[in-house]
């Protein structure tokens, strides 16, 4: 709105209409509350039977775990263990204290202190796409991910302030894999200062990132283990297996103080039983595990419950997002961290193969099972196709617009006297009149309404003359203009300049080979 509109059936404006209006509008979406009503799927009799069942799953069926390392730990803590079989049983009096030393708030802290934030049942954390081999767009196509797309990708997560935390979007596989952590950890300290993602691919390489961090941010060891200044993401392998890379990521990350969100990752009629609750059941059973595992190294250790359940293609086999199930099966999962009382994280995500009505309308879905389960952490929120094998420019761009709405809803709608506008608005306004140039419409018109990236709400006509332009195509120029106007925020060069010191003297060391 540029110009003031006619002043038929308009009274005498007041006072109030002289002031000038905002300048901008200012939103802050990095501190968000999920405003939403959790809804239920299963009655709480059957969500404490779920439970039961999965401790009863850890004490009589038991966990592999194939880490020896693990194993000593389970077994110093009580828990039953056959090394023939690498078998761990886990008693419910071990699982049940591990769940009452994991911490119900969790206070994560960024680079910067305003970027800083608590999770705990209530919070809401977005996360873009993570995991990806291939990156697309419609300039470049289909392709392997390269370093080029991970900063690219990491540049526009860092722009929209409605992802608090950084994931792996994509795997930058022109990177050799003993040097990929230095180049995706130096690009997280220089080009953002929010919340880092460290992949837990062995010792060797988590130390390194976790040395990395402290140069960058002038951490000492003691400030560093004090807080979580970044996390990892720990899959378990469905059904009831925790890996070597995984269980030592775990315990890698809990002893250095730094957060670890637990992941199962079942798949409906696959890798877990084919109805909701019994997949629900051994997520529950693994999370627990994995919880178990972080508390027995260090109680208190911060830890995010988790789960990505979703079902297969019975027809291919394939996985599919945004189903029915992948919905209940979240808002299950909610049900279950609130039985333990603990943050937790969930995920949204597309299985289509391109940015289409198909992918909005999967990755919707996903996104409201999530806020309709009360998750704190929602990953895969935004850019996610083909089930996780592609993160798309134009779809990240597309779902951000989505996320922003959501933050908006998050902001709480105010009614008080300025707000209903008795004086200011109905007082001004004659019976079939207009309220365009009222004196509260004047002070709020330039920061009252989110204010659209990419969608467009110009009428066919005017819409036709700039081009016809569709969404997706709308988006390959946000996120070219993004990348084109971006600017780095404000960093310590001398600590930079070490930490790129301590690049290179690692690379000429040979690196750090991921551990399998």
């Amino acid at each position: 709105m540029t110009a003031h509109p006619p002043e038929r059936g308009r009274r005498r404006r007041g006072r109030g209409a002289e002031a000038a209006p905002a300048e901008g509008r200012k939103v802050n979406y990095r501190q968000l509350r999920n405003p939403f009503p959790q809804m239920e799927v299963f009655p709480a009799d059957q969500i404490a039977d779920m439970h039961e069942t999965a401790l009863r799953a850890l004490e009589e069926l038991g966990v592999k775990v194939l880490l020896p390392e693990a194993r000593r730990l389970f077994a110093e803590g009580g828990a039953r263990v056959d090394e023939n079989s690498e078998m761990v049983f886990i008693g419910r009096d071990i699982v049940d204290a591990a769940v009452a030393s994991a911490p119900k708030s969790i206070a994560c802290q960024a680079g910067a202190r305003y970027r800083d934030f608590t999770l705990e049942l209530g919070s809401l954390v977005f996360q873009p796409g993570a995991g990806a081999p291939n990156a697309t767009d419609l300039e470049r196509g289909r392709r392997p991910a390269t370093g080029r797309d991970y900063l690219e990708f990491l540049k526009l997560t860092h722009h929209f302030d409605v992802f608090q935390m950084i994931s792996p979007q994509v795997e930058p596989q022109d990177v050799p894999t003993h040097l990929r952590h230095y180049f995706t950890t130096q690009a997280q300290m220089e080009l953002t200062d929010k919340f880092p993602f460290f992949f837990s691919r062995g010792t060797p390489q988590v130390m390194d990132c976790f040395q990395m961090l402290s140069i960058a941010r002038g951490l000492t060891d003691e400030k560093f283990r004090a807080n979580p200044h970044c996390y990892t993401i720990i899959n378990t392998n469905s059904p009831r297996t925790l890996d070597i890379p995984m269980a030592q990521g775990l315990i890698d990350f809990a002893r250095h103080g730094q957060m670890s969100i637990i992941t199962p990752f079942t798949l409906m009629g696959a890798m877990a039983p084919i109805t909701v609750a019994g997949a629900i059941t051994l997520s529950h059973a693994e999370a627990l595990a994995a919880l178990t595992l972080t508390q027995l190294t260090n109680p208190g250790a911060p830890v995010c419950y988790g789960t990505f359940t979703s079902n297969v293609d019975m027809k291919s086999g394939a996985p599919a997002f945004g189903t029915p199930s992948h919905f209940q099966a979240s808002l299950a999962a909610g049900q279950l961290a609130r039985h333990l009382g603990l943050p937790w994280r969930s995920a949204a995500g597309s299985a289509s193969n391109i940015n289409d009505v198909q992918a909005a309308n999967e990755n919707q879905f996903g996104l409201w099972g999530c806020l309709m389960a009360g998750a704190t952490v929602i990953i895969h929120s935004a850019g996610w196709l083909e089930g996780g094998l592609t993160v798309s420019f134009e779809k990240l761009v597309c779902d951000a617009e989505v996320l922003n709405m959501v933050a908006e809803l998050c902001a709480g709608a105010q009614a008080g006297t300025s707000e209903i506008g008795f004086d200011t608005a109905l007082r001004e306004v004659e019976p079939s009149g207009h309220f365009f140039a009222s004196s509260q419409t004047m002070e709020r018109y330039n920061t009252e309404f989110y204010e659209p990236h990419v969608h467009d709400y110009a009428n066919f006509g005017t819409w036709s003359e700039r081009g016809a332009i569709d969404a997706n195509r709308r988006a390959t120029g946000v996120w070219q203009g993004i990348l084109s106007e971006f600017k780095a925020p404000p960093s310590d060069s001398d600590r930079i300049g070490a930490l790129k010191d301590y690049v290179e003297r690692r690379t000429a060391e040979g690196g750090a080979p991921p551990e399998s």
